[in-house]
């Protein structure tokens, strides 16, 4: 091959760039091998060629090109920082770590690689070295009250402990940033149910869920008409005459509920299960619906659309789930939330997929989302009891809706009964979801793979019943949602 001249480089790398902000993956990926090979020293060239392979899907490239980056360019803050979320994200434990290790002694940002380190720590099941970086840093930083919240998901405070009596000291402060007091207020909230002081705890988590509504404010009526729209677009599709094809793989069983019904320990119960792999919340059905076919009220009805689009979308799907899943496991969950908006478009495209419902009483339901951290902006109308009531019916109306669509294809289970019996409810789940029984479905719990959600503790024990009945304590606290649920019964 011949020499390039900068020029050339120059030139190319920029034709590269804007391809690449187009998403022209293809044109910016030719460009960019023909820089790689013109300068094999050079690492920005592998690292945006890493940026391509994934969004084409291509596990291996990606991560073959990013090791090439970070070994061209260990101690680059860009490239690390990148790498370090790259193999978060892919499971790559060891190579994440360390990246967060480079970018701990490149020092720029020390304090957000330490606990964004100990966070993973945390994901990873491996919580007393996070406990000792975690409190090493809220030494260090006492007024970050971020720290105190992501610390203390996986951590149960007693009276007299440290951490409880700085946050106390911390929380009446009036030079607190509303950001701030967010995350201390879930914190401290938390701190002081275990400590046995609920209505103290409850107020904290009223002004966290006041001032997180404040931040990000929330309408109702949009979403209802959000939901409409995608649940139209689905009428007409024919459920006795799935879409043809080769069948695709990896086969997706779908778990979804509301937040905090349970739906982590489900997925965890399946993926003990040789034959599966934990896709947790994937994130990545709805998103392509909405990309190829219309946002919410506008998606298109997908009665109209030709077969070979649908079919684009079930091959772009598993694609991309194969590439955000580890290994070649036959059989993956997507425990993705909002997935039972699209079970038609799921059901008629992708023909294996199970489909599993979690419920649970919507007390507790509402409990647990109101007293846990969502990132600010999600989960928006989480931030209101009356708001909280009206998903949880709108997600039981939309249940309902599919029983009645799709008879027979929707396996429900209650989270009080899977706590209650869990073997005989195990067994019903792990068939609904077209699987042999393993007796390793009931030891979930020796799974060390990371977990991405708030339930990583949780499913690291044993199945236990500690959290059933949790509103009982907090019943005049949970007067707003009681009045908005009204006289429809619970179950």
């Amino acid at each position: 091959m011949l020499p390039l001249s900068a020029a050339t480089k120059a030139r190319l790398f920029q034709q590269a760039t804007a391809h690449m902000a187009q998403g022209r993956f293809a044109q910016a990926k030719a460009a960019l091998t023909q820089l790689a090979a013109a300068d094999p020293t050079r690492p920005e060239f592998v690292f945006h060629l890493s940026r391509i392979a994934f969004e084409e899907g291509d596990r291996e490239a990606c991560l073959a090109n990013l090791r090439k980056a970070v070994a061209l360019a260990p101690s680059h803050p860009k490239v690390t920082q990148h790498a370090a979320e790259r193999f978060r994200y892919f499971g790559c434990a060891e190579e994440a770590l360390a990246a967060y290790d480079r970018l701990i002694a490149e020092g720029s940002q020390v304090l957000k690689a330490r606990a964004d380190k100990a966070h993973y720590l945390q994901l990873l099941g491996r919580f007393d070295e996070a406990e000792k970086i975690f409190r090493k840093l809220i030494r260090q930083h006492p007024d970050e009250a971020q720290l105190y919240r992501i610390f203390l998901t996986t951590k149960t405070l007693r009276s007299g402990d440290p951490l409880l009596q700085a946050m106390e000291r911390l929380w009446p402060r009036k030079d607190l940033s509303d950001e701030r007091r967010i995350h201390l207020g879930y914190a401290l909230g938390k701190a002081l149910e275990e400590t046995g002081q609920p209505a103290r705890a409850f107020a904290c988590f009223k002004r966290a869920n006041a001032l997180q509504r404040k931040a990000a404010p929330f309408d109702n009526a949009a979403q209802d008409r959000e939901f409409a729209g995608v649940l139209a677009a689905q009428e007409g599709l024919d459920p006795g005459a799935p879409l043809r094809g080769a069948p695709l793989s990896p086969r997706p069983i779908f778990v979804t509920g509301m937040p905090r019904s349970g739906t982590t320990l489900v997925e965890r119960i399946l993926a003990a299960h040789s034959d599966v792999a934990a896709g947790n919340e994937l994130g990545l059905a709805l998103k392509l619906a909405y990309g190829m076919f219309g946002v919410g009220e506008d998606m298109r009805p997908l009665a109209a659309e030709p077969p070979e689009a649908l079919r684009a979308f079930a091959e772009r799907y598993s694609l991309l789930a194969r590439r955000d899943v580890p290994g070649e496991s036959p059989v993956i969950t997507d425990k993705s939330i909002l997935s039972y908006l699209i079970v038609g478009l799921l059901h008629h495209s992708l023909p294996g997929a199970r489909f599993i419902v979690v419920q649970r009483d919507p007390r507790d339901i509402a409990l647990s989302i109101y007293k846990n951290f969502f990132a600010t902006g999600t989960h928006r109308y989480g931030n209101d009891l009356a708001d909280i009531a009206h998903a949880i019916k709108r997600f039981r109306d939309m249940i309902g809706h599919w029983k009645t669509r799709l008879p027979g294809v929707i396996h429900e289970i209650r989270y009080e009964d899977l706590v209650a019996d869990p073997e005989p409810q195990s067994r019903a789940l792990v068939a609904a979801a077209g699987l042999d029984w393993q007796d390793a479905c009931l030891d979930f719990h020796k799974n060390t793979d990371a977990v991405k959600t708030l339930s990583v503790s949780q499913v690291r024990q044993p199945i236990y019943r500690g959290s059933a009945r949790a509103w009982a304590k907090y019943e005049r606290e949970l007067e707003p949602f009681i009045e908005a649920w009204g006289d429809e019964p619970w179950d």
